[in-house]
């Protein structure tokens, strides 16, 4: 009865969530937003126009749109800085009239907005909530050894690391094991405005906690750590995809049928390939990926994202004799419905960008990896995976098909991959313990539902 009566009091209760738009953004903060919704919370979505979120899945949450008008020259321009800066100065204004018409409603009901939780990358929402005096959290959707380095990124580069100026790429970086200076997330030739942009994120200025998408028995020692630079409270709540109620996240369509050809492999035996929602490659590493793919000899599950391949509308420069060659041992897909796929018995490996939902998800069920990171914080992720935790095997380099095909072989085939699949399995099963009674994850969730209701 007492449940019941806390959870009605939680209705009246309503949280702002400000996502930042792409999609490794999106689905860590609906997946938040399922999640305190199943514990009693109303839910709003503030979206920019831009790379929105699909609201058929969440017929539970109120999403307003906010115009966030992107010039179309800084979004073709692909400079990660300028579209965030961008996004903050257009969006404040907006966000600050959508709060404020929300409050002046909330003033004829009972219901009220409890606290603003944002991208920690779409700043301009805790600036827009201390305007109109509300509280507000911020979510780091990267992992806490990512937010670790980017804080140590000012030494780094008064001591020639980062750029690596004087330093070899493989050297050692001091104080940031197991990173190289070829790990450091290099963004262009000039750093200047990315390292504005990461101190910006870094200062919380007014908000009263920093939720993470992270669990325990992979970063509690870091998350110490860096809890020592800030004021406020952690929340380590991950991973989020498996305390969330099930939910589409996607903004992309997930081609389904995949589920069906992965049910007639056997088990452990598909390699799954995908480079994330961003990534793109040329027609060479196309060819090359699909020979080393193909002769590896183990059946496979391609995710090609149209216009992925510079130059191409889908997989029409896949090389000739491609699918000959393969025949059914390979299938090459649009889009996956990845946390399906990664939980689907046939699937004993997974190439990936190392995102961190990526990341999460495959270390969630078990299943290792071949790390190719791309940008930003999947060089950190990588190093994490294959020399701290151990479940990952680099592919460094210009991608060839012959050491494609022996990555493949070594996950897949070999003793090395046999012995990353049972660190994976042991890592799959502290999280099961850590999202059920008693866990940390668990314990980090009932504690961040009775913080939101104190403020």
């Amino acid at each position: 009865m007492r449940e019941m009566e806390e959870r009605g009091q939680r209705s009246n209760r309503r949280l702002v969530l400000v996502p930042c738009p792409f999609q490794g953004h999106i689905t860590p903060m609906l997946n938040l937003g399922s999640l305190l919704h199943s514990k009693g919370f109303s839910i709003v979505i503030a979206h920019t126009h831009f790379n929105h979120p699909h609201p058929f899945g969440f017929p539970n949450f109120t999403f307003l749109s906010i115009p966030d008008c992107l010039p179309k020259d800084v979004l073709s321009s692909g400079d990660a800085a300028a579209i965030f800066a961008s996004l903050n100065t257009n969006c404040e204004g907006p966000l600050r009239q959508v709060l404020s018409d929300m409050m002046a409603q909330d003033g004829a009901t009972e219901s009220k907005i409890s606290c603003v939780i944002y991208d920690s990358l779409m700043y301009c929402a805790e600036a827009a909530a201390q305007y109109v005096k509300l509280p507000s959290m911020a979510l780091r959707t990267s992992s806490i050894g990512t937010q670790l380095i980017f804080s140590e990124l000012p030494r780094l580069q008064k001591e020639g690391y980062f750029p690596a100026k004087d330093h070899s790429s493989k050297d050692p970086v001091p104080g940031a094991y197991p990173l190289r200076c070829k790990d450091l997330p290099l963004f262009t030739s000039d750093p200047e405005p990315m390292m504005r942009l990461i101190a910006t994120t870094l200062d919380i200025k007014t908000s009263s906690a920093i939720l993470w998408n992270t669990v325990d028995c992979l970063e509690k020692q870091l998350s110490d750590q860096v809890q020592k630079k800030y004021h406020v409270p952690f929340f380590s709540l991950g991973p989020l995809h498996k305390v969330a109620p099930a939910s589409p996240t996607s903004i992309l369509e997930e081609e389904t049928e995949c589920l069906s050809w992965l049910d007639k492999q056997a088990n452990n035996s598909v390699i799954y390939v995908s480079l994330g929602s961003l990534a793109s490659m040329d027609e060479r590493e196309f060819a090359e990926t699909a020979w080393g793919l193909a002769k590896s000899g183990q059946p496979f599950l391609w995710v090609v994202r149209p216009g992925s391949v510079r130059g191409s509308e889908w997989i029409e420069l896949l090389p000739e004799g491609f699918k000959e060659a393969i025949g059914d041992t390979g299938h090459v897909v649009r889009w996956a419905p990845q946390k399906d796929v990664l939980a689907h018995r046939a699937v004993g490996g997974f190439w990936t960008h190392c995102g961190w939902n990526s990341t999460l998800e495959s270390i969630s069920e078990g299943v290792p990896m071949i790390c190719r990171p791309c940008f930003m914080d999947q060089n950190v992720n990588a190093r994490y995976l294959c020399h701290l935790w151990r479940v990952g095997l680099e592919l460094e380099g210009d991608l060839d098909q012959k050491e494609i095909e022996q990555a493949v072989r070594r996950l897949m085939a070999g003793e090395e991959g046999k012995e990353m699949r049972l660190r994976a399995a042991a890592f799959k099963d502290q999280i099961k313990l850590s999202i059920e009674k008693g866990g940390s994850s668990h314990a980090a969730i009932e504690e961040l539902v009775n913080f939101i209701i104190s403020l």
